[in-house]
């Protein structure tokens, strides 16, 4: 027993005479990292939200473009026509945020037959991504398709999107055609005139060249002030 212990003692003993390394103090490095480049495509539209059967029917229209052109309207009436409202309009919505106006412009009458009256705001979404695309000759077309539904809203809010993305985009005709259906639906009598509109409107026409037009718009600004005045005094 006092041989074990010794033996116990002399090992304890020569492990408490190491010398232990100093300690070193821990360096920390910060790596940045970069992303790579983006994409050229635009950014995700905030509340645009894409289904899966939207993806796919987007994507069957443009196998069908890009193989049997002549498949285009039978993939409508097979994959669009069978979207809810919402999805219908979103898939819409991304062709033309991928610049597929010609495709966009086959989904445009299936789009606006699930809208009880037109929708102004599709419209001028429509007219932007022509004009921003090179097919500004169909905006003509689009413009005498909503002339012969025969009124608008004209307290719709997007009615001044519609009007400036024509004037901006030079279509004298069609914003003439845009600004009879607006007096022909109550604008300045039933609907009460919008002062931005009728100033966008004003200065486009003044800018084609249509003074009487120009004028028009001014009187009937005026007159609409003051009714507006006569009733709140």
């Amino acid at each position: 027993m006092a041989s074990s212990l010794s033996t116990n003692l002399k090992f304890t003993l020569q492990h408490s005479s190491l010398t232990l390394p100093p300690l070193t103090s821990t360096t920390t490095r910060r790596v940045s990292v970069r992303c790579g480049p983006r994409s050229n495509r635009g950014p995700l539209v905030k509340g645009r939200i894409l289904s899966i059967e939207a993806i796919q029917a987007i994507q069957a229209l443009k196998r069908a473009q890009r193989t049997d052109p002549s498949q285009i309207e039978a993939q409508i009436s097979k994959t669009l026509n069978r979207l809810i409202k919402t999805d219908l309009i979103a898939a819409y919505k991304e062709l033309l945020r991928q610049d597929l106006c010609d495709l966009a412009l086959k989904v445009f009458p299936a789009v606006q037959s699930e809208c009880d009256v037109p929708d102004l705001g599709l419209y001028a979404d429509m007219v932007l991504a022509l004009t921003r695309t090179g097919f500004a000759k169909h905006i003509d077309e689009l413009i005498c398709d909503l002339e012969k539904v025969g009124t608008i809203e004209c307290d719709d809010k997007s009615l001044v999107r519609l009007v400036r993305a024509l004037v901006e985009g030079e279509q004298v005709e069609s914003t003439v055609r845009v600004y009879e259906l607006m007096k022909k639906s109550g604008w300045g009598s039933r609907f009460e005139i919008d002062e931005y509109v009728a100033k966008v409107l004003r200065r486009g026409f003044k800018r084609f060249g249509k003074e009487e037009m120009a004028d028009e718009v001014d009187e009937q600004l005026q007159r609409s002030s003051r009714l507006v005045l006569g009733k709140l005094q």
